[in-house]
């Protein structure tokens, strides 16, 4: 895999940040692994997330890179537990998780 552009970078990185997102959604489908479909998926994905984030490290500096591809799994998989499985939608969670977004768009910001 050669280096992205920069535009590039950051497509392919949101794209390991949302293959993140459904790893660590999938865990819960898995049953510890005992569900043959739902965890070839879900490792599937984690070999997918990895893969697309080094190839964005070919071009993004690692510190906001592993930073922003963390918080895109924290803040995707927060919501969808919040959609599919009834997690809490208090105030004071929902703040933390855009406090995380707003870090995220800071880092994008910041960096080329």
């Amino acid at each position: 895999m050669s280096p992205l552009p920069a535009g590039g970078a950051w497509l392919v990185l949101l794209l390991a940040g949302l293959c993140e997102v459904g790893w660590a959604v999938g865990l819960k489908f898995t049953d510890g692994f005992s569900r043959f479909l739902p965890s070839v998926l879900t490792v599937g994905l984690m070999v997918a997330s990895v893969l697309l984030l080094a190839w964005a490290l070919k071009t993004l500096p690692v510190g906001t890179a592993y930073a922003v591809w963390t918080g895109i799994g924290a803040v995707g998989t927060a919501l969808l537990g919040i959609w599919l499985f009834d997690e809490s939608r208090e105030v004071a969670r929902l703040v933390c998780i855009g406090l995380i977004v707003a870090g995220i768009l800071g880092l994008k910001l910041v960096t080329a």
